[in-house]
């Protein structure tokens, strides 16, 4: 779970993250990719990861190394080099630059990485529906809302909708623990965006900010390397 919320609290589980650093330590498709499928399948090595997501054991082993470094996913225990398994430190992601301009710009770039991988399921699933049982069909949904709300109210739209999911999203301990999960159970995304509109309606007062300027470009990263 990834989320842009500066304005709430950090929820149990979910960490917190507000430096420029770490977030470009996330930036990045394919630990993006390995992220996502540690959630899925638990515990799994740099080869399973591999075999996944189509890239080479020593590729995932040193993006594995990386994400470790900044906190994302530890050792589990057990194995050696790429048959170590790796796991999850946390359950989710809060995103919350604060006013830091390199964080923001960081942020961005995790943050759109995310949605555009959730983007390309949801357009997955619309090309391929017809292949699931009717169930799956029905039980889908696909809706579109227009309010017109205060600040305040979105942000109280925001909050109570939070509530909702994320009692589902810790339903059972199915997030955490594959094991609890239900033989008849697949991994389901629920995505919630809630914007305005109208730009001048909602523009912030005085005059318009400078864009940020955009990060040096960073060194390139070393050889991945055999562990």
């Amino acid at each position: 779970m990834s989320s842009e919320d500066p304005q709430s609290g950090p929820l149990p589980g979910v960490r917190q993250i507000t430096d420029a650093r770490t977030l470009r330590a996330l930036a990045h498709p394919v630990r993006i990719a390995l992220i996502e499928e540690l959630i899925h399948g638990g515990a799994l090595t740099a080869t399973e990861l591999g075999e996944r997501i189509g890239e080479t054991p020593t590729t995932c082993s040193f993006h594995l190394r990386q994400l470790a470094r900044y906190g994302f996913v530890e050792e589990a225990g057990g194995g050696q080099g790429r048959s170590r398994p790796w796991r999850l430190t946390s359950i989710g992601w809060s995103f919350s630059p604060g006013s830091d301009p390199a964080a923001e710009l960081a942020s961005e770039a995790a943050f759109r990485i995310f949605r555009e991988r959730q983007l390309g399921r949801y357009e997955t699933w619309r090309r391929t529906r017809g292949a699931y049982a009717q169930q799956w069909r029905d039980a889908s949904a696909d809706d579109g809302y227009l309010f017109y709300l205060t600040a305040e109210e979105l942000a109280q739209l925001h909050d109570e909708l939070s509530e909702v999911l994320m009692r589902w999203f810790r339903f059972e301990g199915r997030v955490d623990d594959p094991a609890r999960r239900p033989a008849d159970a697949v991994p389901v995304e629920a995505l919630v965006l809630t914007y305005p509109i109208d730009s001048h309606a909602a523009a912030a007062p005085g005059p318009a900010a400078a864009p940020l300027a955009a990060d040096p470009p960073a060194p390139p990263e070393p050889a991945a390397e055999d562990d």
